[in-house]
């Protein structure tokens, strides 16, 4: 007896749509990741340079604060006065505790200007703050 007359052999192809899924959920996390590095760059700042300078990790949710020569505070491109900027890091320091702060500031900025948007951190109970800088071109 031949038991296998009436049973359809289906061959399996390559499964396409999860393929699919996996493809637009990388292209939508680069975009993403494109327009977020551009609000960091949008900011005329020339970051001062250090010997012992190296590229650090970036870790998920950090603020980047750009202060650029005249001692402007910008945050995701956008211009924020010490009111605002202190009400913002205050609500952040709310939500999260340990929440990372990347400082970008030019290397024309006076100190007091940085010592002032330290202050600020301080001020609104902000404690991880990092100071950007890059290695010297050789």
């Amino acid at each position: 007896m031949n038991f296998r007359k009436n049973i359809q052999e289906r061959q399996t192809g390559f499964p396409m749509a999860p393929m699919l899924d996996i493809v637009f959920l990388l292209l939508i996390h680069f975009m993403a990741a494109t327009v977020f590095a551009q609000w960091e760059k949008q900011v005329d700042i020339t970051v001062p340079t250090a010997k012992t300078a190296r590229e650090q990790t970036r870790h998920v949710g950090e603020l980047i604060l750009n202060v650029d020569k005249e001692g402007k505070l910008f945050i995701n491109g956008q211009p924020y006065s010490d009111q605002t900027a202190l009400e913002l890091l205050r609500q952040i320091a709310d939500v999260f505790r340990d929440q990372p702060i990347i400082l970008r500031a030019d290397q024309e900025t006076s100190v007091q200007s940085l010592i002032h948007v330290m202050d600020l951190c301080r001020e609104a109970d902000v404690w991880n703050i990092a100071l950007a800088t890059v290695t010297p071109q050789e």
